[in-house]
């Protein structure tokens, strides 16, 4: 008799959602929207991203498209997966699609973060004097002297390393080198050392499982009518990550606040010039700075600009040691220009033409932000003959265009010499190749970045020769990729040195 009961009820429901869902694919059509795959009641095509979304959407873009729309859950999603539909949203159409569509779980650090803030007068304030007073080009020469520093204390410390026979994790000497780097700059002292294993590693690891929540598929970006619930816990796990960082950064400025306070001479660095701002020197500019503004600008300072560079290098040296033939240009290269002479300077990079092919390789090939971060449409606008709706998120798929076919031949093989007659850059201007993004949103670290990059990799080439271990030889290298924000090599590259 219930069962009587129940099945017209259970037809009715069954039917409902089947006609919602034809209903929802025929408005899918009648909206313009760029092609993509079908999408399933409810979850839409989310059960098609898996643990490595940049390599699942640049397969459905193969057959759907280099514009390409999916549902995923509740929100309209559009990927660019080609260099011509990248230049229409990012040059021609940039003040659209200037805005971020900020993760659910990076919670209250975007109010005042400049990678994830709105495009707004605070953006631009608080931009403008990231660019002006820590990368602008008179500010960065000024500080060679520095790297210069940093970067032979890096070759002392492998240096010391080769003589015990001990292997050198690449990425964590490269983090702790960025990260001491950041903090000479920003705070006129070393947050820790090449020494420091516990130190260093910590705070690498804070950096990394930040990049890694951020990055992580969250129902609460998905279905955000289920966002209050944080039913991942991706939230509360990043506040508490913040939190880690922010209490080595109030230490800081705690510290300098108490030298001003006893009269102790300016060291007229990156933290007074903030400390000056929130007396109220940048204010009337719109970005209102006070404490919770400094911890956002460190974290993403500390962050973001020792965690890229520091994987380029890793990622440049694992292509390095799987490919000799390169290995040996790079190092002839080195020898012929440099010399005898110990210490590379930075005006030497421009002569390193082999140098800078295999750094764009490495970009092309490991782009450190496979997805960039995403973009949010402010206004409905036209693509290349569809529909962008207002409120859509927008994913460029820089890891895709860095293997397409048809820019670059053989695009799986690591051949730094496609970019030796090649005039194409990596600054924004040459869509193909954009592993730090363009438009207004392009990253402000990047002339810092780039510096270092080419200097820490000239540096441990030039004064040491490099293997891999015997099993690592035997075995080959693991070259899985950990998904986030960042796009990390799974497993560290360590390698052996021998002083040369």
């Amino acid at each position: 008799m219930a069962t009587a009961v129940l099945l017209p009820w259970v037809l009715w429901l069954v039917l409902s959602l089947v006609g919602l869902y034809l209903l929802d694919l025929f408005a899918h059509a009648r909206r313009g929207l760029p092609p993509g795959p079908r999408p399933l009641p409810l979850i839409g095509s989310l059960h098609l991203l898996g643990d490595q979304p940049h390599r699942s959407l640049a397969r459905l873009a193969k057959t759907h498209g280099p514009l390409m729309s999916l549902r995923l859950g509740s929100v309209t999603t559009v990927v660019i997966t080609s260099s011509d539909a990248a230049r229409e949203v990012l040059q021609r159409h940039d003040a659209s699609f200037a805005s971020r569509s900020v993760p659910d779980a990076v919670g209250e650090h975007a109010r005042n973060s400049v990678p994830w803030l709105p495009h707004s007068p605070r953006w631009r304030a608080l931009r403008k004097i990231m660019a002006a007073e820590l990368f602008a080009p008179h500010r960065l020469d000024a500080l060679q002297g520095l790297r210069r520093e940093k970067v032979q204390e890096l070759a002392d410390h492998v240096g010391r390393l080769a003589r015990e026979g001990a292997a050198v994790d690449i990425g964590r000497v490269a983090f702790t080198t960025g990260l001491n780097l950041l903090s000479r700059t920003i705070i006129s002292r070393d947050l820790t050392s090449l020494d420091d294993h516990g130190g260093s590693k910590e705070f690498q690891e804070v950096v990394t499982e930040i990049m890694e929540t951020a990055g992580t598929p969250n129902l609460s970006d998905f279905f955000p009518v289920l966002a209050a619930a944080d039913l991942q816990g991706l939230r509360r796990r990043l506040a508490w990550l913040f939190a880690r960082l922010h209490q080595v950064f109030d230490v800081e400025v705690d510290r300098r606040l108490r030298d001003r306070d006893t009269g102790e001479p300016r060291k007229n660095d990156f933290l007074d010039l903030l400390l000056d701002a929130t007396e109220g020197g940048f204010s009337t500019a719109g970005a209102g700075f006070d404490r919770d503004t400094l911890r956002s600008f460190f974290t993403d300072l500390f962050g973001a600009g020792s965690d890229t560079s520091s994987s380029t290098v890793e990622w440049a040296m694992v292509e390095l040691l799987r490919n000799p033939d390169s290995m040996v240009k790079l190092c002839n290269e080195l020898v012929r220009v440099i010399g005898s002479r110990r210490k590379i300077e930075e005006s030497d990079i421009s002569q390193l033409p082999y140098l800078q092919a295999v750094v764009k390789e490495t970009l092309r090939l490991h782009p450190p932000v496979p997805l960039l971060l995403p973009r949010h449409a402010e206004a409905t606008t036209q693509i290349m003959g569809y529909v962008i709706p207002k409120g859509a998120r927008l994913l460029v798929n820089v890891w895709a265009m860095g293997r397409d076919k048809d820019i670059w031949p053989e695009p799986e093989n690591f051949m730094p010499d496609r970019f030796l007659k090649s005039m194409i850059d990596f600054r924004g201007g040459d869509f193909g190749l954009i592993p730090f993004g363009a438009g207004r949103r392009i990253c402000p670290g990047m002339p810092l970045a780039t510096r270092m990059v080419h200097l820490v990799l000239a540096s441990l080439l030039h004064q040491f020769k490099w293997r891999l271990p015997s099993e690592v030889e035997r075995n080959g290298v693991d070259m899985t990729e950990k998904f986030g924000v960042t796009l990390k090599k799974a497993s560290p590259l360590c390698a052996i040195a021998t002083p040369i």
